[in-house]
């Protein structure tokens, strides 16, 4: 092999690899500093652009199971109240017993029961317009932003006959896919109209008026709520079928919430169990694995500091020429 000064094909060589392993070496680096397999975009594009939607999934199913979190807290404080307008409907026949079949109570006895009555009626009112985090617990209207002057809006408590035409839900996504994907709907309790009653059918009507009025023996209606006690009704003019046909809407009520938390709970488990496998799938794509790199990174390293003594060895070589020349 010829002695040449002007090309050293032995420096060409070694510098060539020590720039090859000087970059793998820093890929090793990011890679061991990030925690993730792709040092940059260019490594793997296609399995990077998976590894971004599965992401986006994640973070839509976060979204989707605090919304669900969100509505199972709306429905027991739903239930909650549903519970204490159930125990007042009770007190309520239980004085209609005390004022009309006890023969020893006076005036001033039944009219202190009605009192007490016109009090029940005014606080079942306040419950119907409690609400959750600004949003109503219970519903009058069909829709959210529903006009009282317009009849056809209002809702209307039909039990196990209810019309979804006249009921008003709020649906809830259950999915990474957003409105396209699995919802379930949950129900905003028609607590005033279940509380409408036509005493000569026990039938459920509509609650209130145009004015917000109750509507309260019109046609044998009769309403347990009342905004005010200078609008309730007295014991001597509600029947005890009312009652009971009261208490079984309020029972049927605190069912149709008891399914849709059900239904809730069902898909916070579906959406943990989703996320929880993305995740790990996720994991899969893009997670470096420390031990492999580890090792990577031992060998990147010695092949470059190997490199480096070998460039300055192919440098060396030119002494051999001056030798000759001097």
């Amino acid at each position: 092999m010829p002695l040449t000064v002007s090309n050293n094909s032995a420096v060409a060589a070694a510098s060539h690899y020590l720039g090859k392993n000087q970059q793998a070496l820093q890929n090793s680096i990011k890679k061991l500093a990030s925690g993730k397999k792709f040092a940059g975009p260019n490594t793997d594009p296609g399995t990077l652009s998976v590894a971004m939607k599965l992401n986006a999934a994640v973070t839509r199913l976060v979204g989707a199971k605090n919304n669900v979190q969100g509505g199972i807290s709306f429905v027991e404080v739903q239930d909650g109240m549903l519970e204490t307008a159930g125990r007042i409907v009770g007190r309520m026949a239980e004085l209609k017993g005390m004022a009309t079949q006890d023969p020893m109570k006076s005036a001033q006895d039944v009219a202190s029961y009605d009192n007490e009555f016109r009090d029940l009626q005014v606080q079942l009112y306040q419950i119907s317009q409690q609400t959750f985090n600004g949003a109503s617990l219970f519903a009058n209207y069909i829709t959210k932003d529903a006009n009282a002057g317009i009849t056809a809006n209002e809702a209307l408590f039909g039990g196990a006959t209810q019309s979804a035409v006249l009921d008003n839900t709020i649906s809830i996504f259950t999915s990474s896919n957003g409105s396209t994907g699995t919802k379930i709907s949950i129900h905003k309790s028609l607590l005033a109209s279940a509380l409408t009653i036509n005493s000569n059918t026990l039938v459920s009507a509509k609650w209130g008026t145009a004015d917000n009025t109750q509507n309260a023996g019109a046609s044998g209606v009769f309403t347990f709520m009342a905004s005010i006690s200078g609008d309730a009704m007295t014991l001597d003019k509600v029947s005890s079928g009312v009652f009971e046909q009261a208490l079984s809407n309020i029972a049927f009520l605190r069912a149709q919430s008891g399914g849709s938390m059900s239904r809730l709970g069902f898909a916070a488990e579906t959406i943990a169990a989703q996320e929880t496998n993305i995740r790990a799938a996720v994991g899969r794509i893009e997670d470096v694995d420390i031990a492999e790199e580890s090792a990577n990174l031992a060998k990147y390293s010695i092949l470059t500091q190997a490199a480096a003594a070998m460039v300055s060895q192919a440098n060396s070589t030119n002494d051999v020429a001056l030798m000759l020349l001097r």
